[in-house]
């Protein structure tokens, strides 16, 4: 019997990655829960420390471990992001190809969505070799005063 395909849409809600948890088998425990809840209200990317403290000022008793753990079955699974950052990793909502804005003033990294020219990536293949299939650009600069 054949497994039924696990779609690749992007996850654009909670709802979406709970849903695409229980389609991947994932047990949706409620550390898991808690976890997913806070990525999804805080929309920025946390470190698995800010993640623990911040759950638990919430009352919402979760342990180091179980913070490692879940952190690292949903982005390997692909639910949530992880970037390897300066500071250590990080982890954010969106999962799908997107591009970041790092300012140099506050150690925010915003999440974006480029689109370049087909005429740019035309030349970058032809520089190459390399028939590109996706690309995530890293921006960095200063906060508007």
């Amino acid at each position: 019997m054949q497994k039924p395909a696990i779609s690749t849409k992007a996850i654009r809600s909670l709802e979406d990655a709970l849903h695409r948890c229980q389609m991947l088998g994932m047990r949706v425990s409620r550390q898991r829960r808690f976890i997913l809840e806070l990525l999804w209200q805080a929309n920025e990317h946390l470190s698995a420390r800010e993640i623990y403290d911040r759950l638990n000022q919430q009352g919402k008793q979760i342990g180091h471990t179980s913070v490692y753990q879940n952190l690292d079955a949903l982005s390997s699974q692909g639910i949530i992001e992880c970037l390897e950052h300066c500071d250590g990793r990080l982890y954010g909502n969106i999962n799908d190809a997107h591009s970041h804005v790092n300012c140099v003033d506050t150690n925010q990294i915003l999440d974006v969505h480029i689109e370049l020219p087909a005429e740019l990536i035309q030349q970058v293949e032809a520089q190459t070799g390399v028939k590109i299939i996706g690309y995530s650009i890293n921006f960095f600069g200063h906060r508007n005063s």
